[in-house]
C-alpha cells in the first residue's frame, strides 16, 4: 500500500489534468483546436504595392505598413477611403481597407478551372499560405513579422474588373457554402494598428476578438 501511494497522482495533479482536460473540449467544441493547428504554419508568401490606381499589384522585396494608413508608397493608403468607387460615393468614409490580403491557396483552386493567378494579380498587398483568412471573425488581429500589427475589418467583394483582368475569373471568386450561402473568395482588407516591415517568409500569428465572434461581410 505504501508503494501504491508513493506513485499514486496527488489531489493537485488530477485537478490540474482535470482542468486542463475541459478546457481542451471547450476548445474543441468550439473549432479552435483546429484552428490553431492550421495556423501554426501561417507565412507571407508575397507583398506588393502600387503607387497609382491598377488591377494588379507589382510584387517586391518588402513593404512598410503604417499604423493608421496602410501600406507606405500604396495607392490606398489613407485615413479616409482611397477605392475610387468609395471616394466617388462619399470621400470622408474612415478607410476600412488600408491593406488587402489574399490566400494563395486560391490560385492553386482557379487554376484548376484553367486560370493563371500570380502574386498581386488580384491587387493584393500581402499573399498568405497557411491561414484560411476568410474564416477569421471581424476584429481578428493579425501579427505580421516582428511589429506590423492588422486588424480585419472584412471581405474584398469580387467585381467586374476581375472579368476584364480575365474573362470568365469572377465566376471561380464567388461560390456557396454548404448551407447555401455566398462565399466571396477575393481575400480581406483590414487596418493597420501598428507600423512594421513585412517581407515573404514572415510568421503570421492570429490574435482572435473576444467572443461572440462575427463573421466577416464586405466591407
Amino acid at each position: 500500500m505504501c508503494e501504491r501511494a508513493r506513485h499514486a497522482p496527488s489531489r493537485q495533479k488530477v485537478r490540474r489534468l482535470s482542468v486542463a482536460a475541459t478546457l481542451i473540449a471547450q476548445l474543441t467544441a468550439a473549432g479552435m483546436i483546429r484552428f490553431m493547428v492550421q495556423t501554426l504554419s501561417a507565412v507571407v508568401s508575397s507583398v506588393s504595392r502600387d503607387s497609382a490606381h491598377r488591377f494588379t499589384k507589382p510584387s517586391c522585396e518588402i513593404i512598410t505598413l503604417l499604423a493608421g494608413l496602410g501600406v507606405a508608397g500604396d495607392v490606398h493608403m489613407g485615413t479616409t477611403v482611397q477605392h475610387r468607387s468609395r471616394v466617388a460615393t462619399d470621400p470622408t468614409q474612415p478607410n476600412l481597407r488600408q491593406v488587402h490580403l489574399i490566400h494563395s491557396e486560391l490560385f492553386t483552386e482557379v487554376a484548376v478551372a484553367g486560370f493563371n493567378l500570380r502574386p498581386g494579380d488580384m491587387g493584393e498587398n500581402v499573399t498568405t499560405a497557411g491561414i484560411d483568412l476568410l474564416a477569421l471573425p471581424r476584429g481578428a488581429q493579425l501579427q505580421i513579422g516582428r511589429d506590423a500589427l492588422v486588424e480585419v475589418t472584412g471581405l474584398r467583394n469580387p467585381c467586374a474588373q476581375i472579368n476584364t483582368f480575365q474573362p470568365g475569373l469572377l465566376k471561380t471568386m464567388v461560390g456557396h457554402d454548404d448551407k447555401g450561402r455566398v462565399v466571396r473568395k477575393t481575400g480581406i482588407m483590414g487596418i493597420v494598428l501598428h507600423s512594421g516591415i513585412v517581407r515573404p517568409g514572415d510568421k503570421i500569428t492570429v490574435i482572435l476578438p473576444q467572443e461572440p465572434h462575427h463573421a466577416l461581410d464586405r466591407v
